[in-house]
């Protein structure tokens, strides 16, 4: 087996093991850009219960993620396995209600908050 490929596996486990995943440069608690912050900080508004994965820690599941969802950067969110997207892609739809509405469809509880951030 390929590097590439254990990499995807193991990225593949954490995917399945957890209802919704943030793969970020840091931690929740402790974000280390911009980006991973603001998705962070949705997350924790709509009382998300989520799993921070702080790929500064792992260059391979860094470079991994990118390959396993075919989208070039980080943050990335996972909800039920189903790869979201991006902090562009989180932002807009959580202004529009649509992140809410997938957490509710997926049967995850969350805060009903529409607040803006």
């Amino acid at each position: 087996m390929n590097v590439q490929n254990s990499i995807n596996e193991r990225i593949q486990h954490i995917v399945d093991s957890n209802d919704v995943v943030l793969f970020m440069k840091g931690i929740a608690k402790i974000p280390q850009c911009g980006f991973s912050a603001k998705v962070a900080q949705i997350l924790n508004v709509i009382g998300a219960n989520y799993k921070d994965i702080n790929v500064l820690e792992d260059s391979d599941i860094r470079e991994g993620i990118k390959t396993f969802s075919n989208w070039p950067t980080i943050p990335q969110l996972y909800v039920k396995g189903e790869f979201v997207g991006g902090c562009d892609i989180v932002r807009e739809m959580y202004e529009q209600g649509e992140l809410q509405d997938l957490f509710e469809q997926k049967g995850l509880s969350i805060k009903s908050n529409k607040t803006k951030i």
